[in-house]
């Protein structure tokens, strides 16, 4: 969804759906229109974000702005959009894997219901209305925001390819970790860092970060904002936390 949306590559489903989903009663099918499940789908996982704590992840502002990240010397005409606690409790050298596992994921295939239709129907919208067109491109349309870096960044490591969103690493510290990507309706950044949690251990912190593309940016941030908080983001963190426990609990291999 917005500047991060992965291409798709799922058929596209018929004009009458079944959709099955699970409930208190052991589950309930019925037939409806694919613009009826999807409201239907808006409805029951927005109201299961509300009772799941999809929320309280969310930080004020200034828990990104008060922290010395590099990204603010190097993207000061960037407007900083949201701030989110991850699910991700390690300790103090566990950052190189929450940026490897972000790196890795793809939300069109593990957003569940709502978010995945969501994040298809963004897909198809960019591909009908040229939004994503290859020269809306980091390095192509745009530059990149690696050409900002200060010399002590810039030859330093830019961090992981992104197997599936496309989003551009520009560069990673020992606790900071940013990429970039653009098209026809905003430039955006997604800051990672990692911060202590309060208890003695660390957590991830992602911050995004917009440069819409004029009044027609601004007008499509602002229609998908009301997605992002009700159906996106609560997605997207129980993901980042599902892949971080099952990687947590991965046997270590054994050494020779």
């Amino acid at each position: 969804m917005g500047v991060f949306g992965p291409p798709s590559s799922r058929e596209e489903p018929t004009e009458r759906v079944t959709w099955v989903r699970a409930d208190d009663r052991g589950g309930a099918e019925y037939g409806l229109s694919r613009t009826g499940a999807l409201i239907r789908l808006m409805l029951e996982d927005g109201d299961r974000n509300r009772t799941n704590g999809g929320s309280r992840m969310r930080l004020p502002k200034k828990a990104h702005t008060s922290r010395p990240w590099r990204i603010h010397e190097i993207a000061p005409d960037f407007e900083l959009e949201d701030v989110w606690a991850l699910p991700t409790p390690g300790g103090s050298d566990d950052f190189p894997r929450l940026v490897r596992q972000i790196a890795a994921s793809d939300p069109s295939r593990s957003f569940p219901g709502a978010a995945r239709a969501l994040w298809d129907l963004r897909d198809k919208l960019g591909e009908l209305l040229g939004w994503d067109s290859s020269d809306a491109d980091i390095g192509s349309g745009v530059p990149s925001l690696r050409d900002r870096l200060p010399a002590d960044l810039r030859d330093g490591p830019s961090g992981p390819e992104f197997d599936a969103l496309p989003a551009t690493s520009f560069y990673l510290t020992d606790d900071e970790f940013a990429a970039e990507g653009a098209n026809r309706t905003t430039h955006g950044i997604m800051h990672l860092g990692w911060v202590p949690d309060g208890t003695g251990g660390y957590r991830g912190q992602m911050a995004v970060l917009v440069k819409p593309n004029g009044l027609f940016g601004k007008a499509y941030m602002a229609a998908i904002k009301p997605f992002r908080y009700l159906i996106v983001y609560p997605a997207l963190m129980r993901m980042i936390g599902r892949e971080w426990r099952a990687s947590t609990r991965a046997p270590t291999p054994a050494s020779t």
